[in-house]
């Protein structure tokens, strides 16, 4: 029997296993925001990691670095567990975040306590990201088990925060030079069918419009900020706001409008103090999504520029523009080994050709882009349950893609 038989019938035998492990995943909330359970967490993974024979440390993100992007969260603390089996390079890494968003409203089942019906598993986290970490645990315990001679090293790290930016998890534990793989794997909900080779890029910004309070009986003695802002507003949409989206990628994204370069104004907007004064104040917020054409500091400008511009114009405009957050879009051409390994490794398992996609949002895997590293984003489950009620996952995809991840590790560690 071939290596590869081997390690299909291994996934197989191990199927409860998976299973038994996404249970206490999604059973222990890992709500971010705060962060809450995430010593529990860490815990449980270290000791399922250890008792499958990986090598494994618990790390404590610094408490200066969670203030830093965090500070009302600052007193959560945040860990990160990293695993490895076998020796030397290349360095074959695989990563999943455990934080999930709130429960919500509408579920019909409880969100804590998971529940299998008919093939699939209910619960929070069940397909972002919990499903895909089990998978990860898996194929770990099949390669350790069948001690596999492979040239090199697989890596594992559970991370938290992935779902309020990932900087004190993944972004952490790159740009501290603390993992340096050769090629990683973010274990997203990408649908088994797709490999998100990347993603696109973000500026956030906020608009602070001021003007003058004035009794609402006397606004000739007042500045309007709500008009100035909708004055303001008004040219970005109607002038500006074209002028992106005729940016264009050469990039899939699933879907032709993905392929843009997109703004969306006033996500957020805030001011005013009570129905019968003259708003002093206001502000709003911008959305700027890049293609990895463009930098985000080159969107950025664009921006501030235009806002300054139109300051000039409109009499009485006083602005003032923060940077919240930015971001550039990264991507790993299909022409990588990864990107190669992984889509035979698909097509074997899946007997299909996966499409390589640019994911629209954001994704932990651009920390490795950013620094070289060949990085891709696969995984299970059902991308559309994401964040909703009623959260769920197949059990047999998450099988399917141990299967395809142990290829990889092959393929890769030949």
């Amino acid at each position: 029997m071939s290596f590869i038989n081997l390690v299909d019938r291994a996934v197989e035998e191990n199927k409860e296993f998976c299973v038994n492990v996404l249970k206490k995943l999604i059973s222990i909330p890992t709500v971010n925001p705060p962060g809450e359970k995430y010593e529990e967490i860490s815990n449980y993974l270290a000791e399922v990691l250890e008792k499958i024979g990986l090598k494994v440390k618990v790390i404590k993100v610094p408490k200066d670095v969670v203030e830093k992007y965090y500070p009302q969260y600052a007193d959560y603390p945040r860990f990160i567990v990293l695993a490895e089996l076998g020796k030397g390079e290349p360095i074959v890494h695989f990563s999943g975040h455990y934080d999930v968003v709130p429960a919500g409203s509408g579920w019909t089942k409880n969100p804590f306590k998971p529940t299998v019906e008919e093939g699939k598993l209910y619960g929070r986290g069940a397909s972002d990201m919990k499903g895909g970490i089990a998978s990860i645990i898996l194929t770990a315990k099949v390669i350790s088990e069948l001690k596999a001679d492979l040239k090199g090293k697989i890596e594992l790290s559970f991370t938290p925060d992935e779902e309020t930016g990932g900087q004190t998890g993944v972004g952490y534990l790159v740009e501290q030079g603390i993992v340096k793989p050769n090629y990683a794997i973010i274990a997203e909900p990408s649908g088994l069918n797709s490999i998100w080779i990347g993603n696109k890029g973000a500026v956030w910004i906020t608009v602070e419009v001021f003007g003058k309070q004035a009794h609402g009986s006397t606004p000739w003695l007042g500045v309007n900020a709500f008009e100035k802002m909708v004055e303001l507003a008004h040219r970005m949409v109607r002038e500006l706001k074209p002028k992106i989206e005729a940016k264009t990628s050469k990039y899939d994204y699933g879907v032709p409008e993905g392929a843009k370069a997109t703004i969306n104004i006033g996500g957020e907007v805030k001011g005013g103090a009570k129905v019968n004064i003259v708003p002093g104040y206001f502000s709003f917020s911008i959305d700027r999504r890049t293609i990895p054409e463009e930098t985000a500091d080159e969107a950025a400008r664009e921006i501030v520029e235009f806002i300054n511009n139109v300051t000039k114009e409109i009499p009485d405009l006083k602005v003032n523009v923060k940077i919240m957050s930015k971001f550039n879009a990264t991507v790993s051409e299909p022409t990588t080994e990864l990107v190669k390994t992984a889509v035979e490794s698909v097509k074997e398992v899946l007997g299909i050709e996966p499409k390589t996609t640019v994911c629209i949002g954001g994704l932990d895997t651009r920390y490795f882009q950013e620094k070289g590293i060949q990085a891709i984003t696969y995984g299970p489950g059902v991308p559309s349950t994401a964040h909703m009620a009623d959260e769920y996952i197949e059990i047999e995809d998450m099988v399917k893609a141990a299967k395809i991840y142990c290829r990889i590790i092959v393929g890769l560690l030949k």
